[in-house]
């Protein structure tokens, strides 16, 4: 949370903290040591528009635009309660069955794929018994083959497998956790039936990528992962209401680490499905919000 400049006064502050919720940024005001009140901003990629507001509200902060606006911050409050105590009861029936695993809980789809993923470890040894697990894998053969050539002969699954398959215990635990935290939130504000769409979408089409522009035996939850990261960002940006949310600290670790990996310093990377499950996620995200926000409930 960042704060974007001081208002004179409580009523002034307060008014303007009601326009901001109406528009969207979620905010707090607080006296400051001077008399003043501090307006924060949580979110930081509101901070440029935020500032804007500011500047025109200083500018004259009896408009009646500011007035009115503030007027559908009561309703806004509102809604945020009905969803949050639909929130609480969902996650507490989800703790019931999987206690103390998560903020938001953890799914049962996300549970199933992380022991799936540990299932998948333990056969191959952690990548080194590749045979065990041959089935798993987009193609085990060369493009010289002809592409996708078990895809056609109806190994379907194929698509999606390879998202099971990790090498080493830094990189199991690497995805499982981001596939904890982040399919955790989605399946608890979305559901288990869009989750596994999104799983299923991020997984097939980054998988494709990465086998056309490097060709077969690559694995990992990375891609996935890496397209749930894009979806919750683009979406909790343009639909707060979602209550889809990143922190700060979890778009710098993805970015740079996204970053790291193009660099070559970690060893061989499937980087190709890290940036296809980024952009295919963050345009899943941005057209959610846009439908949400046009068909509201």
């Amino acid at each position: 949370m960042r704060s974007i400049g001081n208002l004179p006064n409580e009523q002034q502050a307060r008014l303007f903290g009601d326009y901001l919720l109406a528009q969207g940024i979620q905010n707090q005001v607080e006296a400051d040591t001077d008399h003043s009140w501090l307006v924060w901003v949580a979110d930081d990629d509101h901070l440029p528009q935020a500032r804007e507001f500011l500047e025109r509200f200083r500018g004259d902060p009896a408009s009646p635009e500011f007035a009115h606006k503030a007027a559908e911050a009561e309703q806004v409050r509102s809604e945020e309660k009905e969803s949050e105590a639909a929130w609480r009861r969902k996650v507490r029936g989800r703790r019931s069955v999987f206690p103390g695993s998560s903020a938001f809980g953890a799914g049962p789809l996300t549970f199933t794929l992380v022991c799936a993923c540990g299932v998948v470890a333990a056969l191959s040894k952690l990548g080194d018994n590749t045979d065990a697990i041959r089935g798993l894998f987009i193609s085990y053969l060369m493009p010289a083959g002809g592409w996708f050539v078990e895809v056609r002969a109806g190994e379907v699954w194929r698509l999606f497998t390879p998202m099971l398959i990790h090498f080493g215990v830094a990189h199991l635990l690497f995805n499982l956790l981001w596939l904890f935290r982040l399919g955790s939130m989605i399946e608890s504000f979305g559901g288990a039936g869009r989750f596994a769409l999104l799983t299923l979408g991020i997984a097939g089409l980054s998988n494709v990528a990465q086998y056309l522009y490097a060709g077969p035996g690559f694995g990992g939850m990375s891609g996935v992962n890496y397209g749930l990261f894009g979806y919750i960002w683009m979406r909790g940006r343009y639909d707060p209401a979602s209550g889809l949310y990143l922190t700060p600290q979890d778009k710098m670790l993805m970015l740079v680490w996204f970053v790291i990996c193009f660099t070559g310093a970690v060893g061989p990377i499937a980087n190709t499905a890290h940036a296809a499950g980024l952009i295919v996620g963050a345009v899943w995200g941005r057209v959610s919000a846009y439908l949400a926000l046009r068909n509201p409930k």
